[in-house]
């Protein structure tokens, strides 16, 4: 639910999208850009200012994980932080900004002790022992980032196998041949988004192999796919279920 990261949702706005989906639907839900965005940014995007409010445990909570929680009830899946990308300066010394995520999370934690709290970072040098600690130190786990900014799939699984054994939760926002910055590319190719444009089954295999070895484990999998991922996001969902299958999964 990308929703929320625009503007923070209430229990009754959450309690209504609740009310529109069966039993057994789940919910991502994104936290709010306020919290996760080191930089206050124009309508472009552009950085204008540092955000004081980056990782603020009382507004995650307040914006986040209180009306979640309470509005979807057991429709909620899983808390999604996705960290904007840093500030350039910062990418040399990860430290101190893995200890401030370290701190919310294990803050989250202890105010919600069943969420399933997941990170989708867009920085490669997240991908550390220290940020896989910290994971593991609040019972969070890794959302995988299928993006431009990130690596392909191959090479963040490592973080997966380093918290395993867990639940998966993965993004699958953009085919990586639009590179970094290729959403609006990506829109105007693909839109109206009624076909697989640029299937991607190289991404689509590995994704399916690892849902299959979560789910067949007993772990909850939940993935979203995006319009722009292959040029339509429910085509996408069909063949991605078709590969889960023919990769050992169930439906």
């Amino acid at each position: 639910m990308d929703r929320g990261f625009y503007r923070p949702l209430t229990v009754e706005q959450y309690a209504g999208y609740a009310d529109q989906v069966p039993a057994d639907f789940r919910f991502l839900v994104k936290a709010p850009g306020q919290v996760t965005d080191a930089l206050r940014r124009g309508r472009g995007g552009q950085g204008l200012q540092p955000n004081p409010d980056f990782l603020d445990l009382e507004l995650a909570w307040r914006d986040l994980a209180a009306p979640a929680g309470e509005g979807l009830g057991d429709k909620l899946g899983a808390l999604v932080l996705q960290i904007s990308p840093l500030p350039a300066v910062w990418l040399n010394d990860m430290a101190p900004v893995i200890e401030r995520l370290h701190s919310l999370l294990r803050a989250l934690r202890v105010r919600a002790p069943a969420a399933l709290l997941a990170v989708e970072v867009r920085d490669p040098h997240w991908l550390t022992p220290d940020f896989v600690a910290a994971l593991k130190d609040t019972g969070a786990t890794y959302c995988l980032g299928l993006h431009g900014k990130m690596p392909p799939i191959a090479e963040q699984l490592p973080i997966l196998r380093a918290l395993w054994p867990g639940p998966l939760v993965c993004r699958w926002n953009l085919n990586l041949k639009h590179g970094a910055y290729g959403y609006e590319t990506a829109r105007d190719q693909y839109a109206p988004y009624d076909k697989l444009v640029d299937p991607d089954p190289d991404t689509r295999a590995a994704l399916a192999r690892v849902i299959a070895g979560t789910t067949g484990a007993g772990w909850p999998a939940f993935v979203t796919l995006s319009n722009k991922a292959e040029g339509s996001a429910p085509l996408s969902v069909a063949a991605l279920a078709e590969a889960v299958l023919a990769a050992g999964g169930s439906r």
